[in-house]
């Protein structure tokens, strides 16, 4: 894992890097999306400062997270943002014991542990409603309110050191944006596989009306003569030539890569959204005394939705025994 070493002892100082962790950096992301490019001479060369400046992102993506919050039941009351996130204690400890991730860690090298760091990511859903409330002094019905909840609860880079979950969330957001990067390289080839069989009906096309072919189908809509036909072959041509002929696509792809490491803090990047809630959740107005100003901070990337994002250190034993959330296959198994 080179970002174990790579943000080691201090290493984590933005553009400081040790040469052999950041060729290592180069090799991941070309492993995360087009291996071919290694074929390319000098490919490493093109993509150092892409990968500094992600890694750069990476790490500053991590340490903006505020200090973990104590996730136990006796707190749940105090601290509002887990009353906004989760319904109750009982399900925000019932949602860690179900967790896969935090069992799977717990049953092999968290066995001992006696306190977990760990990322809890969730949706966060704004619904209108109507709902009833005072207005004008007088309680009435169907009132506009928004709603707000939170679901898809899950646990990331569970850890027994916080130093250690920071570490693996760097490289999380780095292979982050090199999936992003891969992200575009499928969907170049879907668009150049498109074009190319455009370009080739009209090719046809095109033949056929310079050899004089008689049809009874009636010409296709836009192309009613040779000039306009010639002008979307030309078009399509110009697409493909941009995407990457078959002898330079992986110097598109390469680009491509480099281009979305460059751009990493427009391809993934966090804030802070602040919110006015009552107890039910209801968003209110920031000067109604019933509800409670929470700051959660939101990740976002460049496709996909966005999510909450909560650093949480929780105590095992407080998790309800592994037996409730055993499937009857696990059961069996065991």
């Amino acid at each position: 894992m080179f970002f174990r070493s790579l943000f080691h002892d201090g290493g984590d100082a933005p553009g400081r890097y040790p040469k052999s962790q950041i060729e290592a950096a180069i090799e991941r992301a070309v492993d995360g999306t087009d291996s071919r490019l290694r074929l390319l001479s000098g490919y490493r060369k093109r993509l150092l400062e892409p990968v500094v400046t992600a890694l750069d992102h990476a790490v500053a993506l991590v340490d903006e997270l505020p200090e973990p919050l104590i996730a136990a039941r006796e707190r749940y009351h105090e601290e509002p943002k887990l009353s906004a996130v989760f319904a109750s204690a009982e399900f925000m400890l019932e949602q860690f014991g179900r967790d896969r991730v935090l069992r799977n860690f717990l049953a092999g090298p968290g066995r001992y542990a006696t306190q977990v760091t760990t990322l809890l990511r969730a949706e966060r859903i704004e619904k209108h409603v109507l709902g009833r409330d005072l207005v004008d002094g007088q309680m009435r019905r169907d009132v506009p309110q928004v709603a707000v909840n939170f679901a898809g609860h899950h646990l990331v880079d569970p850890s027994a050191d916080e130093l250690e979950t920071r570490r693996l969330l760097k490289q999380r957001a780095f292979d982050q944006v090199v999936t992003l990067a891969l992200a575009r390289i499928a969907s170049a080839q879907v668009e150049r596989v498109d074009l190319a069989r455009q370009r080739d009906l009209l090719r046809r096309k095109l033949d056929a009306l310079e050899r004089g072919d008689l049809s009874f189908q009636p010409p296709q809509a836009g192309f009613h003569d040779r000039r306009s036909l010639v002008a979307e072959l030309e078009r399509i041509t110009h697409q493909l030539h941009r995407l990457g002929t078959e002898d330079k696509v992986l110097q598109v792809h390469l680009e491509m890569v480099a281009e979305v490491l460059m751009d990493a803090g427009r391809q993934l990047w966090s804030r802070d959204i602040s919110l006015h809630l009552d107890a039910m959740n209801i968003e209110r107005h920031p000067r109604d005394p019933s509800g409670h100003r929470i700051i959660l901070r939101e990740l976002h990337t460049a496709q996909g939705r966005p999510a909450i994002l909560l650093l949480l250190k929780l105590t095992p034993s407080d998790l309800p025994p592994p037996e409730d959330f055993l499937t009857a296959a696990e059961r069996y198994l065991r």
